[in-house]
């Protein structure tokens, strides 16, 4: 699988460092919703398809991507810089508790 840096072009997923799924909201800092916490840290989707995801450039520039990827054929459609792609909400994001 190759994934098209910004800065150094095309490199094989060897040179990357999965971060997570790029669809999930962090609770602030401050927070004491312990809900709110478990369901960020415990509940994870295992979507077949498009999927949007964080990567690191750990073996190159060192960036952080927001990678848009089907998880059944490993076609990447989309890179950009995390920074600049904000976070993508999904209408298939689990709340605790719930179904997917």
């Amino acid at each position: 699988m190759l994934i098209t840096c910004p800065y150094c072009g095309p490199r094989d997923v060897s040179e990357y460092t999965y971060q997570g799924d790029g669809n999930r909201a962090r609770p602030d800092a401050g927070s004491t919703d312990n809900q709110a916490w478990n369901s960020y840290v415990y509940d994870r989707l295992n979507i077949a398809g498009e999927h949007h995801e964080i990567w690191q450039h750990s073996g190159g520039c060192r960036a952080h991507l927001a990678v848009s990827r089907n998880t059944l054929t490993h076609k990447v459609s989309a890179v950009a810089f995390a920074r600049d792609a904000g976070h993508r909400k999904s209408d298939r994001h689990r709340k605790s508790g719930g179904a997917a």
